[in-house]
């Protein structure tokens, strides 16, 4: 089956995750991605702990194959080139390479773009149909467009990780980057939206990314500026006590389960579940707002009855009585997950010179469709990889000229 963005170039000039992030889902659609790393620094990102390699997953390299995991997870059906953007030569070069692209894609520091002379005024004068999209922490504009960002900085600015942790404890991150991969996703949906639009009007343009902005929009979709005006905690734990009660993860006799509600048949169905149908059509207990506002009182009810079961028996009662209740799966967990596996999202990581590693898991397209196939076709390139395919057949430079360029640390 054909895949959606077949045809589509994207020069990927993008480092650490949110950039990486989008261009690896833009590759998984089709795109011809082509990474674009300094030369001095084009096995720095690729030759870093954690490694994947004959050993499985160490913090120390022993041999040429150990490679970063988060590479090659992050850089799966892309292709690699060498490329220094300050030496005239390879800015021309990259001139050259945006007249045959569609898409440049860069998470560099406000500014850089501009200093290098490949900002978006620039390139366009090129190639008016290019779409260009800048990843940025704080956005292109506004007064806090030059502060440095790192995913835990924004979620701490953004405002994550004030609702994040249980009541009165100190500010806590989520567990994974979330505010690169948010903006990531962000990037890539704009991208296509963009591409859609110049398929209308013959025109590309700018898109401005800002991990702050798309973590922002997701966070603020809650009242947390009214919660203390509610008389409730910013930081709700595994708690939610300003919609839904009970909702929440409570201690089983052999682990933890989150169990709840969310509408009144679910309340039905978690209260025989638990053996309280006395409670049903109770004034109070049926009152959603009577629950919320006595969500202590609720969540006592739950406690008491999973302290008594195992973590699959709560789950399962709860479940089949058609309330709200899940497992929570740790890494180990989601390994062994059969759906997971069914719907091709735990798949074996495959490494450019050792083939597949078995033992090591990578996470597969996340969206199915049904008339077109997603997913990434090769692993992750060696650094340079493509610079002769690239160079040669794109541009059509010849190997004398490949080779003096790779000389003078061009390319």
């Amino acid at each position: 089956m054909r895949k959606i963005l077949d045809g589509v170039r994207v020069l990927d000039l993008t480092q650490f995750y949110s950039g990486p992030h989008a261009t690896l889902l833009l590759a998984g659609l089709g795109a011809e991605v082509i990474r674009i790393d300094s030369p001095g620094g084009a096995e720095t990102v690729a030759v870093a702990p954690p490694y994947a390699g004959t050993r499985g997953i160490t913090f120390d390299r022993k041999s040429p194959d150990d490679l970063n995991i988060n590479y090659l997870k992050r850089t799966r059906g892309k292709k690699a080139i060498a490329l220094d953007l300050k030496h005239p030569e390879g800015k021309a070069l990259f001139f050259r390479l945006v007249d045959n692209a569609d898409i440049v894609i860069e998470n560099f520091s406000v500014g850089v773009a501009q200093r290098l002379g490949i900002d978006y005024e620039s390139l366009r004068a090129r190639n008016p149909r290019l779409i260009y999209c800048a990843v940025t922490g704080y956005g292109s504009t506004g007064p806090d467009r030059h502060s440095r960002a790192y995913d835990f900085t924004i979620q701490a600015a953004a405002g994550l990780m004030s609702v994040t942790g249980q009541p009165g404890q100190p500010p806590t991150k989520a567990g994974s980057p979330l505010s690169d991969a948010i903006a990531g996703t962000f990037a890539m949906a704009s991208i296509t939206a963009a591409l859609f639009d110049r398929a209308n009007t013959g025109k590309g343009q700018f898109i401005d990314v800002s991990m702050v902005d798309c973590l922002f929009s997701l966070l603020f979709d809650d009242p947390i500026d009214w919660y203390e005006r509610l008389g409730v905690p910013v930081q709700q734990g595994n708690r939610s006590n300003v919609r839904f009660s009970p909702l929440n993860t409570y201690a089983t006799k052999d682990g933890w389960a989150v169990l709840g509600a969310a509408t009144a048949l679910h309340w039905h169905g978690l209260l025989k579940a638990i053996g309280r149908i006395d409670l049903i059509g109770n004034p109070n207990w049926d009152s959603i707002d009577w629950r919320v506002a006595n969500v202590e009182e609720v969540d006592v009810l739950i406690r008491d009855w999973a302290l008594t079961r195992s973590t699959a028996e709560a789950v399962s009662s709860v479940q089949s009585a058609g309330a709200i209740a899940s497992v929570i799966r740790g890494p180990k967990e989601l390994a062994e997950w059969a759906h997971l596996k069914e719907r091709g999202m735990y798949v074996p990581l495959e490494h450019p010179t050792l083939g597949t590693l078995s033992e090591i898991g990578a996470p597969g397209f996340p969206v199915k469709f049904s008339g077109a196939t997603a997913g990434y076709d090769s692993p992750a390139p060696l650094p340079r990889q493509h610079n002769k395919e690239i160079y040669g057949e794109l541009l059509e430079l010849t190997p004398s000229e490949i080779e003096r360029l790779t000389n003078a640390g061009v390319i």
